[in-house]
């Protein structure tokens, strides 16, 4: 059973399985998580921006509940190329984008080719920073694994992906890790781990430098994955980007500190991409940043 409903859409590449939540009619914000999560990754943030806007977040080809076509190429090149399909599919040209981690990849792929009018990078994949060390040494020994090590390998990707890992649930846990079960999820890890790459990433600065649209980077300060400092780089490249790092946070940032995630990029996105004005609203409303002082404060 899936975590809310979803939707079938075939692409040439394979079949997706989408959260598509909210009027069908409203701007569209399109929500990328990583090979080996899925669209879970989004569950608290759904609610909150389905009221505004019709959110779209799809399970990447390979994980989650989507499909996992023998033989397919699961690279960043080919998701972006298979999302855009997706999109078509649903009759979506104009979105704003969010990606975390690899789907973080995906969307600066998708970005580049054209229809993103805002675009969120959380703990993303960039530059020459990926693949990271710790997927080369899975890659290598790819051979070798089973069962027991896939659900191993989810408990340890938690613990040093988060600042706070007592807020992960076991019921959370068990739902990343569900799709990757059994001898057909352990072939679908195996699939998914062999093709990640960072196919499109190096060089794409002058790329990235063209989005004349608004964009926000998250990042964890202490990312164990990702150093904080491809936050920095992206902020550089992207000509309208705010950067903010929260500190005491990992690489999940939506599992760390959901109560300060979710509604940052909830105002932001009504202010960035609706184009709505912030109106007071009573009762206190905190929301809590950090980040190593820049010489130039972007945010």
């Amino acid at each position: 059973m899936t975590w809310t409903e979803m939707r079938r859409v075939r692409v040439q590449a394979g079949e997706f399985a989408v959260v598509d939540a909210g009027d069908p009619e409203a701007p569209p914000v399109v929500l990328l998580s990583g090979g080996l999560t899925s669209s879970y990754v989004w569950r608290q943030l759904v609610p909150l921006l389905s009221p505004w806007m019709r959110v779209i977040a799809p399970d990447l080809l390979g994980a989650g509940e989507s499909g996992s076509p023998p033989g397919a190429d699961l690279g960043l090149a080919a998701h972006a190329e298979s999302v855009r399909a997706l999109l078509g599919e649903l009759g979506v040209e104009r979105f704003a984008l969010a990606g975390h981690g690899r789907g973080g990849g995906v969307a600066q792929l998708v970005a580049v080719e054209g229809g993103a009018a805002a675009l969120i990078l959380i703990d993303s994949v960039a530059f020459d920073g990926w693949p990271s060390k710790t997927i080369l040494e899975l890659r290598e020994g790819i051979a070798e694994i089973d069962d027991a090590f896939v659900r191993s390998w989810f408990e340890t990707l938690f613990e040093r992906g988060m600042g706070h890992r007592e807020r992960l649930s076991d019921v959370d846990l068990d739902e990343f890790r569900r799709p990757f079960e059994g001898p057909d999820g352990l072939e679908r890890f195996v699939r998914v781990v062999t093709h990640l790459d960072g196919r499109g990433l190096v060089g794409i600065e002058p790329r990235l430098a063209e989005l004349e649209i608004p964009a926000l980077v998250l990042w964890g300060e202490d990312d164990a994955f990702l150093p904080a400092e491809l936050a920095e780089r992206l902020g550089e490249a992207l000509p309208r980007a705010a950067v903010a790092l929260l500190p005491g946070c990992g690489h999940f940032l939506l599992e760390d500190a959901p109560e300060t995630v979710a509604p940052l990029v909830f105002q932001w996105l009504r202010s960035q991409y609706l184009g709505i004005t912030h109106e007071h609203e009573e009762g206190p409303v905190t929301v809590t940043l950090g980040r190593r002082p820049p010489e130039d404060d972007r945010w």
